[in-house]
């Protein structure tokens, strides 16, 4: 059999491991893109092939991924988009973490044109967290609550602000200015981000504050339940502090003057905060996540389901916790569609792929044999 050809676009904090996993064990011919030749340097000591190219040029996309057989669309979210439009055109599967905004649904009709199979929000969270959601869900006729506790932090805590943010800086504000959807009496309900902060205690870690995030993405619209809501995890006191900032107008995008220069006070913050939250070389971080979902069963009992995952940077490797949790969920998908476990043409999402029992088990095995371990709790509770 022909070893098949994989084509990662972009090689950034996530993009690299998988390209590397990707390559072990010489199971796939493997290629990265990226428009940063720092970056790709970074590969010159491994079998993966490398492309420079600004991934906008749609032209010479194409002219690279006519080359591979499978892909995996890692660019920055503002591109994500109109890369996967591309990349579906190729007429070959696409497993997609970009976590654009657009409404991904909207491409259905081009992806059964071009009898494409394309999985999208295929990371940790969204990803693992939708498709163990999709899971429990399938096995209850009636859903009460799902709750989703998601969080990426430093190992070690310093002052001031104890955190760093382990992707994109700017989307890490995004979740701090975004108005989450949650769902409350079966409907969808807007609520202020940072909202309805809570103190859980975590194996591990101790005690970690929650808010609500805009973080359930296509879950508020393909799972009915009752309540369901996602909630992003900080250190203790990290919650009040960013509202001091948000309160106080320093992530407004209005432009202020300043001895006769107009800046967005959100421009200011960003070079302020950026520089602070970034990840230093060798610096540990954590991924800790806990999905909740409890209804009622077809047979008229009450059933919970719970997973748990505490990931910690790799030694072994240099890899951090949230490149290894979000990229290992995007390679071992990527593997199931190559094995053929999952190939059904259209956009799906993982709690649509999380029905099918054979594809958890498939996601779970894969990303535990890559020292991702989620641990599954299940109880019965009266009615």
């Amino acid at each position: 059999m022909n070893k098949k050809n994989v084509l990662v676009l972009g090689a950034g904090l996530v993009g690299r491991p998988m390209a590397l996993d990707l390559a072990a064990n010489d199971e796939f011919g493997v290629g990265i893109v990226d428009i940063s030749a720092e970056r790709l340097a970074l590969f010159a000591n491994s079998s993966v092939k490398t492309h420079q190219l600004d991934l906008s040029d749609a032209h010479a996309l194409k002219s690279i991924t006519k080359r591979y057989d499978l892909f995996i669309n890692a660019v920055p979210g503002f591109m994500g988009f109109e890369t996967l439009i591309r990349l579906i055109e190729q007429q070959k599967p696409v497993v997609d973490i970009a976590f654009y905004p657009e409404d991904v649904f909207g491409l259905t009709e081009l992806a059964l044109k071009h009898n494409t199979c394309v999985i999208c929000d295929m990371g940790v969270a969204p990803g693992m967290s939708h498709l163990l959601t999709g899971y429990a869900a399938s096995q209850l006729n009636h859903v009460q609550k799902a709750l989703i506790y998601v969080g990426g932090l430093p190992k070690l805590r310093s002052f001031p602000w104890e955190y760093k943010a382990v992707f994109s800086p700017a989307d890490v504000i995004e979740e701090y200015t975004r108005p989450a959807r949650l769902v409350e009496n079966g409907k969808i309900v807007i609520k202020e981000a940072l909202s309805e902060a809570e103190l859980i205690d975590f194996e591990h870690i101790g005690t970690l504050e929650a808010f609500n995030s805009d973080g359930l993405r296509s879950l508020a619209y393909t799972i009915k339940a009752d309540y369901m809501a996602e909630k992003t995890l900080r250190y203790p006191g990290h919650i009040e502090k960013i509202k001091v900032l948000k309160q106080s107008g320093f992530f407004s995008l209005d432009p202020v003057e300043i001895n006769g220069t107009k800046i967005s006070p959100l421009a200011f913050t960003k070079q302020l905060l950026f520089p602070a939250w970034q990840l230093q070389p060798g610096e540990e971080d954590i991924t800790v996540m806990k999905i909740m979902v409890e209804g009622i069963t077809a047979e008229g009992k009450k059933k919970r389901f719970e997973y748990f995952l505490y990931d910690e940077y790799s030694q072994q490797t240099g890899i951090h916790s949230m490149a290894r949790t979000t990229g290992y969920s995007a390679t071992v998908a990527l593997r199931m569609i190559a094995q053929g476990v999952f190939t059904t043409p259209g956009i799906h999402v993982p709690e649509i792929v999380g029905k099918d029992t054979r594809c958890v088990e498939f996601m779970l095995n894969g990303l535990k044999a890559r020292g991702v371990v989620y641990h599954e709790k299940v109880t019965d509770l009266c009615c």
